[in-house]
């Protein structure tokens, strides 16, 4: 192996065991204090009896790499950082034994976090290797680690988000009286009900995103979003918190106000957030065919493209229909934007920075 080639095999060793031993260590702080750390729908994983060989695999594959790293690259920065973080984390799991269940009505979803990345993970890092769009694009390519920052920063406000946005749909509930309608809703077959959630909330969340463009102040906000200049199945959780809480909170009250049944929406939440990720992703599938009735990756890349056909075009997430039958559908055959970002890219570097962005006076 020449020098170049073990240089570059070392940072991606180093790399993975960073990761690895966060998510170690993560699984650790969630396995000893489910109460605070964990989402009350997870608790019962934490209690599995494969969860401690989980955890413990996770920093053995972290310390195997670390070590690697130190072997390989001269700058052991990564490998040490990742030796730490095991280290800490085995300090932390062996200090007590048994689960310290906490009595706390306030948690922060870092298991949420955890599941989040290795779910996405696993299931689209593959995919992009092995069908990228942009084939130069590093695996740890540019602002990833702001971008997996967003990851983190929904997760564990997971509970403040849902609070912030079921505010809405609950007064709507608590002051109509469809008893009648509601039933039937709730009476029709599993997958009917799928189709109508994906249809209603599309077509709602078509007018809140096309007006998160066409509004100067909420533009501030959604600016955020567009100012990630490479895409890939991270580049989706960049948004800002209240365009977040904005988006959520409008785009459930079709979802839970007409009686839609719990299973249906279970479903299309988790074929949501899957859906959202893939659209972002780096794949270079054009679904020529399927991209006329259903969004696909190209639709909404050239949402994100930077050229000038692509400002305010392609606001759907499900359906293109609603972007034609509003005049915004954008979407020239079998090409792709050569670009991504906001034209200038007037939105600074770093959560904290986007954070404040939308809030600062612009001369």
């Amino acid at each position: 192996m020449d020098q170049s080639t073990a240089s570059r095999t070392g940072w991606l060793s180093g790399t993975a065991a960073l990761v690895a031993s966060l998510v170690g260590l993560f699984l650790v702080l969630c396995w000893r204090h489910p109460g605070l750390l964990t989402t009350p729908e997870l608790q019962t994983v934490h209690q599995a009896a494969w969860f401690p060989w989980l955890v413990y695999a996770s920093l053995l594959i972290a310390f195997v790499l670390a070590m690697l790293n130190l072997v390989l690259r001269p700058n052991k920065t990564l490998g040490l950082c990742a030796i730490t973080l095991t280290i800490l984390a085995s300090l932390r799991g062996s200090i007590t034994t048994g689960l310290e269940v906490e009595s706390s009505q306030v948690f922060f979803g870092l298991d949420f976090f955890v599941l989040n990345v290795i779910f996405t993970g696993f299931l689209f890092v593959p995919l992009e290797l092995l069908f990228p769009k942009v084939k130069d694009q590093p695996l740890f390519r540019f602002e990833w680690r702001e971008d997996l920052f967003y990851y983190l920063v929904s997760s564990l406000c997971v509970q403040v988000l849902t609070f912030l946005t079921f505010g809405p749909w609950q007064f709507v509930l608590a002051h109509t009286q469809w008893t009648e309608f509601r039933h039937w809703v709730g009476s029709q077959p599993a997958w009917a009900q799928f189709v109508e959630i994906m249809f209603l909330t599309d077509l709602a969340q078509y007018w809140v995103h096309r007006l998160f463009h066409q509004v100067k102040f909420l533009w501030q906000f959604h600016a955020v979003h567009h100012s990630a200049q490479s895409m890939d199945w991270m580049a989706g959780a960049r948004m800002h918190f209240f365009e977040i809480v904005i988006l959520r909170a409008t785009t459930s009250i079709p979802m839970f106000t007409l009686g839609f049944q719990q299973g249906p929406l279970q479903a299309y939440l988790l074929f949501l957030y899957v859906h959202s990720t893939f659209i972002h992703a780096n794949l270079h599938w054009d679904f020529n065919w399927l991209g006329r009735f259903f969004v696909t990756p190209r639709f909404h890349h050239w949402h994100h493209g930077i050229e000038r056909e692509a400002i305010d075009v392609n606001f759907a997430i499900h359906f293109p229909l609603f972007d034609k039958l509003f005049g915004t559908l954008y979407l020239p055959g079998r090409v792709w934007p050569t670009g991504y970002g906001i034209g200038g890219h007037p939105v600074p570097k770093g959560y904290w920075q986007q954070f404040l962005y939308p809030f600062r006076k612009r001369s």
